[in-house]
């Protein structure tokens, strides 16, 4: 809404145009304020007035002072709407209609903020303004079809092209041709079918590439194309004045004088290349500074006198007749075709004269080098893409047709030369180009000064809006100086690329950087043409190009002439473009900001994961390919700062029950309330989670579960957490130490419940007991790692031992595993069978065998477990009680006996029993494992129908003193294989054990 979309009316209020009614007040800092309601439009004004308590405010804030338009007057501040006045269809959505809001915006990456109606109680401001100027948009012709025509058609056709005729024959040059101009073509099918996929904005190539294979491919490819751009500007730059020195010698300040085959011949200096080149890239910078409209207007002037040099060159070979205009020429001959139908490779001198003892050799490799840069520039139009009308309909048009255009030309030319004139005139006269024109050779000095700059020009126009692209996307903080805003000119990157330029302008022998910018070149084109084979292949619901002529074939195709032009051209230069790209990939990897661009690679692990799921099936994973996932329970109990998601050491614990940091956990906390009023607090924490997995370096998903209770939230998680053969096996949690100290009475029941729950969903259990002396990777442990191994739980307790060892912090330790028999003679049996099980399971550990006799006999001498005596007889105490309480409250109310809400039954002698059996393994823990790093004792279930204050009880009394205990249950199959092709049988995979 601006200014112009208010205007004076008679009324009150003012109708909206999908029946919102809308009254004009003026708030305390005089600006104008609408009041809106969402009432029927046929009400009258007067109807409306009782209801103004419900009315919602939306602030109008203009760049101009409306305060005093309001205070003119009755008649400036009664306003109505341009639009008709016709009732929403649409109310019950509480929406206005999205395609008159975003006029079908959200189908583009351009996407709009998603309107909602106001809530009560919230102000609005919209903010007024003049209109956006929207910059000058060019069309297919002009935007795509002439920059490309200006980048292909370059200094390589006017003075190197008929001698590569004469040096590679008619043959080899059509092969040579066909080749080059099949990469670029197969490279412009692609770049065709990315880019009318969805809106393109600016960057080109870059910008394709990095949506489809990543942002840190995409800046690593976009920087080398960048820097190819750059430098192959100053490249056409010193072209051009190399040829205008050459046809005016006068003009040049410094002469050279070389001897070739005898003859001196003058050529231009270094200096007099510098001093104009650096003249000539100022001037360039100057016209590119005043942008795509003045760039639009100077375009034609270079090329269209590019254009008439070789209608003169066409014209000339038709009238060439022997020996006429040059000696050597024969006219069309086809005695001349057959005599150059075949190569002569041989070597030349540095000028490009056939010399026995010259030293360039030349072949067919080096061919596709020299020739290749004449068919480059077919990304000049994209790069432009900020600047286009309609991309989609421009970049596949323009850039096809410049591709097929040169393409035709370049083997029309081939038959040309090879049919009119000797291969001693071919190899001998640079510029037969001009030799041959009509009327005059001063012709084509001007074609060849005219497209090189036209050439310069585009280059100087597309890298630097290619930078300004990289730059806007954010990724890398050092590149934010070259940020534009949308439709702005980008004179940074401009300057920047001009610096760049007159440097390489400088050097003025380019040489050695020539090959390198190919390599750019090809790289990029290679990059195009993977990411197209990527998306193709991939298939994903978003891949709809309106481009239909393409296939994943032809796009590998393309990429891999890409690759091996690279390699005909320079092995050498192909490494080191390859590496140059490789530490830009790294760097942005490392200090780039991570972006999800829904890139080709990510839908590739989406595919790969969902294919591998499948192949999971839904039946058991062999012990072989056994992993664990753990379900770490953030915040089962426990008092935390709010803005801690999750206790530090938890994720330390995780990642030593991985090995090598192979697997995946899964964090999960539990939000007390209902889903609808508690969805933004459970993603705010989701967030504050995923900071905490990612700090702690830990490979894991979080995940936050709303329910109305713990138990509740925890049961659903047990059932439905992962998919397939992905779900979680083994749930940790931190013992609840603080239950009785902070009087929690409601943590026993919930405890044992979780407890129950993993046992019928058939998950392992471990429990942390010290997490707060749990060690971190950089403290290294020394001791022994005990296991008390009670029952058989498929062999989960030792390879959390084994795992344990793989850490740094544990890898100090030795394994001791404590087993308990009932009589003495079944000791040395059992520790025969431990061993041997331990053997297949190529585990290195100490057998102690513990007898319950012993047990006694440390009750009658009195052994050192005067602590666990005094925790017992508390316990004893608390649970009579307990079972007092208990017993009142059933006799009060006439109930049975009742505990959390559910019936139980109290057998006071196995109480005593249980309670005894605790006691007693909590001795032998103290008594043989008081110094080991860290101790492992099996789980033992809730008892059937116990209040779980009991089962509180005998867990607290096993744990009493020890500081550092895992508590673990496994389920019921086998983790860990004795042969390389089988389990282990039953009678071995448990040891005979009290259960």
């Amino acid at each position: 809404m601006d200014n112009a979309d208010v205007e004076a009316g008679g009324d009150d209020e003012f109708q909206g145009r999908r029946g919102r009614k809308y009254r004009p007040v003026v708030d305390d800092d005089d600006r104008a304020v609408l009041e809106m309601s969402s009432m029927d439009p046929s009400s009258s004004s007067s109807s409306s007035h009782p209801a103004q308590s419900s009315l919602k405010k939306i602030k109008v804030s203009s760049e101009e002072n409306l305060a005093s338009n309001i205070n003119e007057g009755p008649s400036a501040s009664h306003v109505q709407s341009n639009g008709p006045q016709t009732e929403s269809k649409l109310e019950l959505f509480g929406f206005d209609s999205l395609v008159n809001i975003l006029g079908l915006k959200s189908m583009t990456d351009e996407q709009a903020a998603v309107p909602s109606s106001p809530r009560d109680g919230e102000t609005i401001a919209i903010t007024q303004g003049r209109p956006k100027i929207t910059a000058v948009k060019s069309g297919t012709l002009m935007g795509v079809f002439v920059p490309c025509l200006q980048n292909i058609l370059g200094i390589i056709y006017y003075i190197r092209f008929s001698w590569i005729v004469g040096m590679a024959g008619i043959a080899d040059s059509l092969l040579l041709v066909t080749l080059c101009g099949t990469c670029t073509f197969l490279t412009g099918i692609s770049l065709s079918a990315i880019a009318t996929n969805g809106a393109m904005k600016g960057g080109g190539p870059y910008y394709l590439i990095g949506r489809a294979l990543g942002p840190e491919v995409g800046v690593s490819i976009g920087l080398c194309f960048f820097l190819g751009n750059a430098v192959a500007g100053s490249l056409y730059v010193l072209g051009a004045v190399e040829t205008f020195l050459k046809a005016v010698p006068g003009a040049g300040f410094f002469t050279v004088t070389t001897t070739v085959n005898g003859m001196k011949v003058q050529s231009a200096s270094l200096h007099d290349l510098q001093i104009y080149g650096i003249i000539v890239t100022i001037l360039l910078c100057f016209i590119v500074f005043g942008g795509v409209k003045i760039i639009n207007k100077v375009a034609p002037a270079f090329l269209i006198p590019v254009l008439l040099s070789m209608l003169c060159i066409y014209i000339g070979i038709a009238r060439a007749k022997k020996n006429d205009p040059a000696e050597g020429l024969t006219g069309f001959s086809l005695d001349t075709f057959k005599d150059n139908w075949n190569s002569q490779y041989q070597k030349t001198n540095d000028a490009g004269i056939p010399d026995p003892d010259g030293k360039v050799p030349w072949d067919f490799n080096a061919m596709v080098g020299l020739f290749f840069p004449a068919v480059t520039g077919i990304m000049a139009g994209s790069n432009r893409s900020a600047s286009l009308k309609d991309t989609q309909r421009s970049i596949p048009i323009g850039t096809l047709a410049a591709t097929l255009t040169t393409t035709f030309m370049y083997l029309i030319s081939v038959l040309l030369f090879g049919a009119i004139a000797t291969r001693h005139l071919l190899l001998t006269d640079r510029l037969l180009s001009a030799t041959i024109s009509w009327p005059y050779p001063a012709f084509i000095y001007v074609g060849i000064i005219l497209s090189t700059l036209g050439a310069a020009l585009q280059s100087l126009t597309g890298a630097p809006r290619l930078l300004a692209a990289i730059a806007n996307d954010d990724i890398l903080p050092v590149l934010n100086y070259f940020k534009v805003a949308d439709g702005s000119e980008p004179h940074f990157a401009t300057l920047f690329t001009a610096f760049l330029c007159i440097a390489c302008v400088i050097i003025g022998n380019l040489d050695l950087i020539t090959p390198t910018i190919t390599m750019f070149f090809l790289l990029c084109y290679a990059g195009v043409n993977l990411s197209c084979f990527l998306l193709d292949l991939l298939d994903a619901p978003s891949w709809r190009p309106r481009w239909k002529f393409h296939h994943w074939s032809l796009s590998l195709l393309g990429a891999t002439l890409c690759i091996v032009i690279m390699f005909l051209i320079s092995w050498a230069f192909t490494v080191v473009s390859l590496a140059l790209a490789s530490l830009i990939y790294y760097y942005v990897s490392i200090k780039g900001k991570a972006g999800d661009w829904g890139d080709g690679f990510k839908s590739a692990y989406f595919q790969l994961a969902l294919r591998s799921l499948r192949s999971l099936g839904a039946n058991q994973v062999h012990p072989k390919n056994w992993y664990p996932i753990p379900l770490i329970f953030c915040r089962p109990w426990g008092k935390l700062p709010e803005n801690v998601p999750c206790h530090p050491k938890l994720a330390d614990f995780a990642n030593c029950m991985k090995k090598k940091g192979r697997g995946m956990s899964i964090f999960v906390s539990i939000l007390d309330g209902d889903y609808p009023e508690c969805v933004e607090d459970a993603k705010a924490a989701c967030k504050q989670l995923d900071a905490y997995i990612e700090y702690k370096h830990c490979e894991g998903v979080a995940e936050i579960v709303v329910a109305p209770s713990m138990s509740e939230g925890f049961r659903g998680i047990v059932q439905t957490m992962g998919l397939g053969n992905l779900k979680p096996n083994i749930v940790v949690m931190r013992y609840p130490e603080i239950w009785r100290r902070e009087n929690l009475t409601e943590i026993p029941n919930t405890f044992v419940e979780i407890i129950n729950d993993c046992i019928v969903a058939n998950k392992a259990v471990v429990i942390v007991k010290g997490l707060d002396e749990w060690p971190n990777e950089f403290q290294r442990q020394y001791g022994t790692i005990d296991l008390y191994w009670i029952v058989r739980d498929g062999g989960l307790m030792l390879l959390l031992s084994q795992l344990l060892l793989t850490k740094e912090s544990f890898e100090s330790c030795k394994i001791q595993v404590f087993c308990i028999a009932e009589e003495d003679t079944d000791a040395e049996g059992l520790k025969a069978d431990v061993k041997k099980f331990l053997y297949d399971l190529r585990m290195h550990a100490e057998v102690i065998v513990v007898t319950m006799k012993s047990w006694d006999m440390q009750a009658d001498n009195g052994a050192p477990q005067d602590e666990s005596v005094e925790a017992y007889n508390a316990a004893q105490k608390r649970i009579a009680d307990y079972l007092a309480e208990m017993k009142s409250t059933a006799k009060k109310h006439g109930t049975p006996l009742m505990a959390d809400g559910k019936q139980v039954v109290v057998n006071e002698q196995q109480v005593e029993k249980f309670l005894y059996t605790t006691l007693k393994l909590n001795s032998t823990i103290l008594r043989y494992s008081r110094m080991a790093a860290v101790v492992l004792v099996s789980l033992p279930p809730p008892p059937v129908n116990h209040p779980a204050y009991f089962y509180m009880e005998y867990m607290d009394l096993l744990v009493e003193n020890v500081p550092r205990l895992l508590i673990v249950r496994g389920y019921r199959r086998d983790v860990g294989t004795a042969t390389w092709d089988r389990t282990l049988p039953h009678s071995m995979s448990t040891p005979n054990a009290m259960g």
